[in-house]
């Protein structure tokens, strides 16, 4: 059979734009997802993600040895599932600052400033809190503030700011930088993901079609044009599906360039050196990839502070029984519930460093818990210079692709993380946490010199899986798509996720993505842009 349009992969824009597009009953609309069903109970609860950091539903994919971490290997989490990213990320809401939007229309991204895009960010938004210009109310993803914050977490925001940053209620609103409680995509105590939110509410209509563990091993290319793709299923030979009118590439920061390559559209020496035939050169395809990586420290607590102890059996089942009768408890946290944005390098144009409050220390699977319990507060340059590739290790599909995000090849990425950490580590000395930490164990209040820190943070860092930029959106010689997400030279085929994105938003990722698969879908449409928002003076 033959539909209307393609879409592969089903992450936060795929989702959106399966249901967007399927509102005309007269197109028909495939969504390939090369993951199974969102079934597990984990991806229904807030705090089940830090069961799926390694291993379930994911790609199992590395970084190659990064030559400025001292040749480290970094886990590379990519949702291979129902929803991709937004299914098992820790489900935290930021936007970025305006400014970084209005730097994508700055480099002739025509359409995409902050006060052009903020009107998708709230078409996809139900903020259980806020109306107003800077959020929706409605859309189909739920938006929620933490339901039991702990008393630990709102000692670390006296104690931030006790340290001189500033309460900010609300860092998608007027201002950024401050420390508070995040705003998290949950509803009704319940991971509010693009399956549950743009997906499950449309199950019945005849004109989507959903194939899950359907691997697309190619688009395929004729005279200029995509014409459809080639799907894998369940192992078996690869079948062409085609495509009337769009393929629609939405398989992720890392997986969208990966697909292009293996379809033969990118750098031509490159796919030359993998045996990949040369179908459109295209010299972006794979460049300029742009990730966070995090740095964190770890206190050990006075008493069970955090949520650590729950993962002795007994309050295993106590915390299962109140979510399952409450929807309270730990099992209803996000776990990541304050955190804030700061300055390292006064002169920046907005705040450069993120951090996250971790209520345990052994949060993330792999990570082992202190025994006493403990909690970790994690911190990310958010913008950085420093720039990365995805690469075809073989013309084989089933071959995990190479992936560089060449952190910290820019000194100045090094100097702001680490002043980061030094930051995060002051913050917890001030006097409000002292009742709650007993005292610092990583990296241990006796590594205070810079080569001590260096070492400890090359053994330690980890990747914060928000790849973007490479299927670059712009204008130039490296770009990609067009500011229309149309693929440079070729007909029929857009990309429409993060991987487009040609500059990292200074944030988590997920809420743009969001955006960018709304805005896709109205220029998909051939639909007039929402309204700019006119936003009150500062």
């Amino acid at each position: 059979m033959a539909y209307d349009y393609i879409i592969v992969g089903s992450g936060p824009a795929g989702c959106v734009l399966a249901n967007r597009l399927s509102e005309d009953p007269t197109v028909q609309v495939l969504l390939l997802e090369a993951g199974g069903r969102d079934s597990h109970p984990y991806f229904a609860m807030p705090a089940g993600f830090a069961k799926m950091t390694k291993g379930i539903a994911s790609w199992g994919w590395s970084t190659v040895p990064q030559k400025h971490l001292n040749g480290r290997v970094l886990w590379y989490t990519q949702g291979k599932v129902l929803g991709g990213g937004s299914t098992i990320n820790a489900q935290v809401f930021t936007r970025g600052n305006p400014m970084d939007y209005d730097d994508w229309a700055a480099t002739g991204c025509a359409g995409w400033s902050f006060r052009e895009i903020l009107p998708y960010f709230k078409r996809s938004e139900d903020n259980q809190r806020y109306v107003n210009a800077y959020h929706g109310y409605g859309g189909p993803i739920g938006v929620s503030a933490p339901v039991n914050p702990l008393p630990i977490g709102e000692a670390f925001i006296r104690a931030a700011q006790e340290y001189g940053l500033p309460y900010n209620p609300d860092f998608n609103g007027a201002r950024q930088e401050g420390v508070g409680h995040y705003q998290v995509t949950v509803k009704d105590a319940r991971r509010s993901s693009g399956p549950r939110g743009y997906l499950h509410p449309i199950r019945d209509r005849r004109n989507l079609t959903i194939r899950t563990n359907a691997f697309v091993t190619r688009v395929v290319v004729e005279k200029g044009r995509a014409i459809g793709v080639e799907v894998s299923e369940k192992g078996g030979a690869a079948a062409l599906v085609r495509a009337e009118r769009e393929v629609l590439v939405t398989s992720g920061g890392m997986g969208s360039p990966r697909l292009l390559l293996l379809s033969g559209i990118g750098p031509a020496d490159h796919l030359k050196s993998v045996g990949v035939p040369v179908v459109h050169d295209l010299k972006g395809v794979g460049g300029n990839l742009q990730d966070h990586i995090d740095l964190y420290c770890m206190a050990e607590c006075t008493d069970r502070h955090t949520y650590d102890h729950v993962a002795r059996p007994h309050h295993t089942l106590w915390a299962g029984l109140q979510y399952l009768l409450f929807r309270k408890g730990p099992v209803a946290s996000t776990l990541f519930e304050t955190g804030g944005f700061f300055y390292v390098d006064k002169s920046a144009r907005s705040p450069d460093v993120q951090m996250h409050f971790g209520l345990g220390s052994g949060i993330e699977a792999g990570v082992p818990s202190l025994r006493n319990g403990g909690l970790t507060l994690n911190s990310c340059f958010v913008r950085p210079r420093s720039r990365g590739t995805v690469r075809l290790a073989s013309a084989d599909p089933a071959v995990a692709p190479l992936l560089d995000p060449n952190y910290w090849a820019d000194p100045y990425d090094r100097r702001i993380s680490l002043g980061g950490l030094a930051t995060t580590r002051e913050i917890l000395r001030q006097p409000a946490l002292k009742p709650f930490i007993l005292a610092e164990r990583l990296p241990g209040p006796d590594v205070t010199d810079e080569a001590a820190i260096r070492e400890y943070v090359y053994r330690t860092c980890k990747v914060d899986h928000h790849p973007v930029g490479a299927c670059k959106m712009g204008v130039d010689d490296e770009a990609v798509v067009a500011p229309d997400l149309k693929v440079r030279g070729l007909e029929g085929l857009r990309v429409c996720d993060s991987s487009i994105m040609p500059l990292i938003p200074s944030s988590n990722t997920n809420a743009p993505t969001f955006m960018v698969g709304e805005k896709a879908s109205d220029l998909i449409r051939g639909r007039t842009p929402l309204p700019k928002v006119d936003l009150p003076a500062a």
